[in-house]
């Protein structure tokens, strides 16, 4: 192997010049000139084979030679540069002297950006990316989120939308953690997610409209990644996802990719009940029914106390949604409106429509209890027959803490509260269609079979 690297180091000084030495570093040339063109072109002649075969080892004094002498001459410089001194790193066991070999990473990625920053397809901001992606590796724990976005934020603000999107994404990365560390931060971190979240969704519409579908999922996870990092930061309230949003549904309202990820948003942030959300949903619904535009101009109609419309849109809902857990709070929330409204029996068949779909939800249990209990003076005028309508209600709470842990301290408040409404053992004794331990219909809307207690 080394025989070959030096046939090839000859075949390159046939005809080199014998002039005057200069380096390229100092010239600014490609390769310097007279001895030392000579001395650049016969390194990298060298350090090629032996890198690009995996042998970092007899590549590396080669490399150095040539990286410091005539940095311009050829991007391999910088291409094998990472994976050799990335081989120095990995074999490196002293902590000490490992920090110094990422600084010596790092500089390879700085002088790349020094002598090719302005390579049409891989510039500044890529090599800044893969700079920030090596140092944040590297370094892990001990990585410095200030180095990070004063590098990342240097290429974002210069690069704009053309911003190669992995910059963008540890600008952000490294945003959210300032804000960990310093609340002060979290205006600025506002901005930054604003400014970040419209470079990708302007990249996002140029592969769209191109057809790029590699660029697109690739984008979508990174947007994706960036929106649950901003939802999980608890730097907006709804108040002001409120304000820095109205204007810009406004503005992308027949942008149906920026519409259902807002909505999406909005809803991990537990603001589904703004204006912004609501405008969201309206403007995507018109674009493209789904269940979650379908759910916002519900919430919609709630808020107005439109119930009717309210019922109407979750029914749609509910009828295009593919995740049993959210199609069964769909027919919940219907439960809710109708049993609002008086209109018990068909709230009760929403319920059972939720169980059906989930039968260890307990809070449909809760509310069938609930309206049986509030019923209880429609169904009998008798006293003591009243009474027995609590039982049937109290076998609903019951039903809901067996099947739903999370709903077992408010059934067992509602169990105390109406057994003590329960009929005495004189009230009984006195009623002769009544038995303790005795199976019993209740009547009304109810028909359900129960025990006398």
């Amino acid at each position: 192997m080394k025989i070959k690297v030096f046939l090839l180091a000859a075949g390159c000084l046939i005809g080199a010049s014998s002039a005057h030495a200069q380096k390229g570093v100092d010239t600014g040339t490609t390769f310097g000139s007279g001895e030392d063109s000579i001395r650049c072109i016969t390194n990298i002649s060298l350090f090629i084979p032996y890198a690009k075969a995996g042998n970092y080892k007899d590549a590396s004094e080669f490399w150095k030679i040539a990286y410091d002498e005539c940095p311009l001459s050829t991007k391999d410089l910088y291409l094998y540069g990472v994976r050799i001194v990335g081989w120095e790193i990995a074999n490196e066991t002293d902590p000490a002297k490992k920090d110094a070999l990422i600084d010596k990473l790092m500089g390879v990625y700085d002088q790349r950006i020094k002598y090719f920053g302005n390579d049409n397809r891989y510039g500044k901001d890529w090599i800044v990316s893969r700079k920030v992606q090596d140092y944040f590796q590297l370094k892990g724990e001990k990585a410095d989120p200030k180095v990070m976005y004063s590098w990342t934020k240097e290429v974002v603000d210069e690069f704009g939308n053309k911003t190669e999107a992995l910059a963008v994404s540890y600008y952000m990365l490294a945003s959210n953690q300032l804000l960990t560390a310093d609340e002060n931060h979290k205006d600025a971190y506002i901005q930054d997610y604003l400014k970040a979240s419209a470079v990708l969704e302007a990249q996002l519409a140029t592969a769209t409209a191109a057809g790029n579908e590699k660029d697109i999922e690739t984008l979508q996870a990174l947007k994706t990644g960036l929106d649950t990092g901003f939802a999980q930061s608890g730097a907006a309230d709804c108040e002001t996802l409120q304000n820095l949003y109205a204007g810009r549904i406004q503005q992308n309202k027949d942008n149906l990719a920026f519409l259902k990820e807002t909505i999406t948003l909005l809803r991990r942030m537990r603001c589904n009940e703004i204006e912004a959300y609501f405008a969201a949903a309206e403007y995507a619904h018109a674009l493209e029914p789904t269940s979650e535009s379908a759910m916002g101009l519900a919430r919609q109609a709630v808020k107005k106390k439109d119930y009717d419309t309210a019922i109407s849109f979750f029914e749609e809902a509910a009828g295009m949604e593919t995740e049993n857990d959210v199609k069964a709070d769909d027919y919940y929330m219907i439960a809710l409106l109708l049993s609002d409204q008086n209109n018990y029996s068909k709230a009760r068949q929403y319920c059972q429509k939720a169980l059906e779909i989930t039968p260890n939800n307990g809070n449909p249990y809760l509310l069938i209890g609930k309206m049986y209990a509030a019923t209880a003076a429609s169904v009998y005028t008798d006293p003591v027959l009243k009474k027995t309508v609590y039982y049937a209600a109290v076998d609903k709470f019951e039903r809901a803490r067996q099947v739903d842990a999370s709903v077992a301290e408010e059934a067992n408040k509602l169990i105390s509260a109406y057994r003590a409404h329960f009929p005495s053992t004189e009230e009984i004794f006195m009623h002769p269609d009544l038995e303790k331990g005795k199976a019993v219909t209740i009547g009304g809307w109810i028909g359900e079979r129960t025990l006398v207690r």
